[in-house]
């Protein structure tokens, strides 16, 4: 299991010195963002798709550094009412699975996205309870439409032999384990999770039964290793479900946190062990989102538990139980 790095944080300087800097801190694996939110400062996917040369070289300045990529990422919004929108994420998607195939890389990470509530509707609606009955009409509505896509996009992963790791999100449609799982099943197994545990937490998801639940049909085909700190004086004032402005700290029900700022190292392993008993075992890829502390000092802190946390080596026999 490989302590990786999501290098957007980094994206200010070039691919090669973001390498060597996490190459100098331990890391293995990187994950490329090549479009929507993440961006593609390291990886604009015109520059790379179908061009041999730019691939050999991004090869060999991998090799260089000895890294290999855990998944690329381009998280937007295929489902959006808007076709311009949708079309555009859409474009994103596909060329990214392309692209991953033609790297070597068996993952890419995005979100399912999220449609309006009905056909003549102009902005996406995340809906979270069935009453009164016209929210779990919208529901279903959205499932109709994100089933017709996802079962295109999902043919199109496995002519690619690619891994689609959705991000459960909210205001996506997947936003927790039993979505996944529908979507899931109403495809293939292409697609799958990329187990992000920082916006579980807050939704009050127990993230190592999440992992077993998800483990059970090998539907984690990814992970983020983000945290969450959960401040229960503005919780018991407001809830979880807070609009406030992310940096606006001290007023907000939570937080994403580095690695250890949210959960202690002993939850952090009790995480890795249980990836492992559902036979996981690719990267942790870190996503830095702290609003308090530089993107730097953050990856080195998560860094830095990830570290003590993962197992290096395969498991041995079990002699004693002979």
């Amino acid at each position: 299991m490989d302590v990786g790095v999501l290098t957007v944080p980094l994206g200010d300087e070039p691919l090669d010195d973001a390498l060597d800097y996490l190459s100098s801190q331990g890391v293995g694996t990187v994950e490329l963002g090549c479009g929507g939110f993440p961006g593609d400062d390291h990886l604009p996917r015109e520059d790379y798709l179908n061009d041999e040369a730019a691939q050999q070289n991004l090869h060999d300045l991998l090799e260089e550094h000895d890294f290999r990529i855990s998944a690329l990422a381009t998280h937007n919004n295929p489902l959006h009412p808007n076709e311009e929108r949708a079309s555009q994420a859409d474009t994103e998607l596909r060329e990214a699975i392309e692209l991953a195939a033609q790297l070597e890389v068996n993952t890419v990470t995005c979100f399912s996205g999220l449609p309006a509530g009905g056909p003549d509707d102009e902005v996406p609606n995340w809906i979270t309870a069935p009453w009164p009955s016209e929210h779990a009409d919208a529901h279903e509505y959205q499932w109709d439409v994100a089933t017709e896509y996802w079962t295109d996009l999902a043919d199109h992963a496995a002519a690619h032999d690619v891994n689609v790791a959705i991000e459960m999100h909210p205001n996506m449609l997947v936003y927790e384990p039993h979505g996944m799982l529908r979507l899931r099943e109403a495809t293939n197994d292409h697609i799958g999770a990329n187990f992000d545990p920082s916006h579980l937490y807050w939704q009050g998801i127990d993230i190592t039964t999440a992992i077993r639940l998800l483990g059970e049909t090998d539907a984690i085909h990814h992970v983020h290793a983000k945290d969450t700190k959960i401040y229960d004086a503005n919780t018991r004032e407001k809830g979880v479900l807070d609009t406030t402005d992310y940096t606006d700290e001290p007023n907000r029900a939570w937080l994403f946190r580095s690695i250890g700022y949210g959960h202690d190292e002993s939850h952090w392993k009790d995480v890795v062990s249980t990836l492992r008993m559902v036979g996981y075992d690719g990267a942790l890829s870190i996503e830095h989102e702290d609003s308090l502390t530089s993107a730097r000092e953050g990856l080195e802190k998560a860094i830095d538990v990830l570290s003590r946390a993962v197992f290096e080596t395969k498991p041995g026999d079990a002699y004693w139980a002979e």
